[in-house]
């Protein structure tokens, strides 16, 4: 199969969606890989190191549209990229549709097949595609909000850590998952008192167990969320409905009633955000503030660390693009239903249930989409 990776075009976009380690399995396999020059060169990957394994180097992103059968990507294709697609291709990408109609509308208007990195499933319930993007990003979240609360940035001028004699700073984060665990592990090297809510006891149960009881759990009605906001140096916005939009759990009156100078990093902005007050933002321009509250609402997170989040990131997908590659897309989807919970679009019809639900869309069901 011949296999395209374009250089990502979104703002401060460096990673990559085949590092040259990749590309070396897929042509051991048999497979053609088109490489847009300069596609990894942000994060340290040459022309020169993918030519080196096999790839072949191609101008433009035009000419790895135009040659691929299988397009694999970092971000949601924009604009220009969509119209670049074509029915009987296949794009193997993060997506997140439900917050972003535009982007679906174009995808099915382009009849191609769009399979979604943050819909595909694994065994034990989980996304094993979009857990190594989001152990990046929840390690990031108290990073990033560390540095906000610095007077310099627009916060408070509070030290997480806090000093012999000072109290520590508050972060309060939002869903105990990949992402919430992630961000309570470095927020507690970093000896902040932090207070994780979610609404399943078990999870919460496991987070008390792994931190021995350093880590206050609480369970997250909308009262339990109001309190432990109005009185957080730093909250995390850590929740996910695989697919669906997110859910808005702080409302902008609550906003209006922090602490002046807090922070808040909605990781799940990919997914609109679950702050009523989030709006998207980018590495050129990652913060505003409402209410005299600090916002981070960058939506491709990851990419501020590029080398570390592709290497990751291709961990995971590579043994998808192997099938997709050495299988097609019908079988491999046919004998993998994990694979198949990705595909988002076919054939100008939305194929998951809940981005159809989200983009008040009908819904093919994906087992009939993958029929000849």
């Amino acid at each position: 199969m011949k296999i395209g990776v374009p250089k990502e075009v979104k703002v401060h976009e460096y990673r990559v969606g085949l590092v040259p380690a990749s590309v070396r399995e897929l042509v051991h396999h048999g497979h053609t890989v088109l490489v847009q020059s300069g596609a990894g060169v942000g994060i340290g990957f040459t022309d020169d190191s993918y030519a080196a394994v096999g790839a072949t180097i191609v101008p433009d992103a035009a000419s790895v549209f135009a040659a691929a059968e299988l397009i694999v990507k970092v971000k949601e294709p924009q604009p220009a990229e969509c119209e670049m697609l074509r029915a009987e291709q296949v794009l193997f990408t993060y997506l997140h549709l439900a917050p972003d109609p535009d982007q679906a509308k174009a995808l099915m208007a382009s009849g191609a097949t769009a399979i979604a990195y943050e819909t595909v499933t694994d065994a034990a319930g989980g996304l094993p595609l979009l857990a190594p993007m989001s152990e990046v990003a929840g390690r990031m979240a108290v990073q990033v909000g560390a540095r906000c609360l610095e007077k310099e940035a627009g916060g408070a001028g509070i030290l997480l850590s806090g000093v012999p004699g000072v109290r520590p700073g508050r972060v309060c984060i939002i869903g105990g998952g990949v992402v919430g665990s992630n961000a309570a592990r470095i927020a507690v090297g970093m000896r902040a008192r932090v207070t994780v809510l979610d609404k399943n006891v078990r999870r919460l149960d496991a987070l008390d167990q792994e931190f021995n009881g350093s880590v206050a759990t609480v369970y997250a009605t909308m009262d339990a969320i109001e309190r432990e906001v109005l009185r957080t140096d730093l909250v995390i916005g850590a929740v996910l409905v695989p697919g669906a939009a997110a859910p808005k759990l702080v409302s902008r009156a609550t906003v209006a009633r922090m602490k002046p100078g807090s922070v808040m990093v909605d990781v799940a902005i990919d997914q609109g955000g679950c702050f009523e007050t989030s709006r998207p933002t980018t590495h050129a321009e990652p913060t505003y503030v409402v209410d005299g509250i600090v916002h981070y609402c960058v939506t491709n997170m990851p990419g501020a660390v590029a080398r570390t989040s592709a290497a990751a990131l291709n961990n995971a997908t590579l043994p998808f693009v192997l099938a997709l590659a050495g299988k097609g897309w019908r079988r491999a989807m046919a004998e993998d239903r994990h694979l198949l919970a990705g595909l988002n679009v076919h054939g100008g019809r939305i194929t998951h249930p809940a981005v159809a639900a989200a983009l008040g869309e009908k819904l093919w069901r994906a087992e009939e989409a993958i029929v000849p």
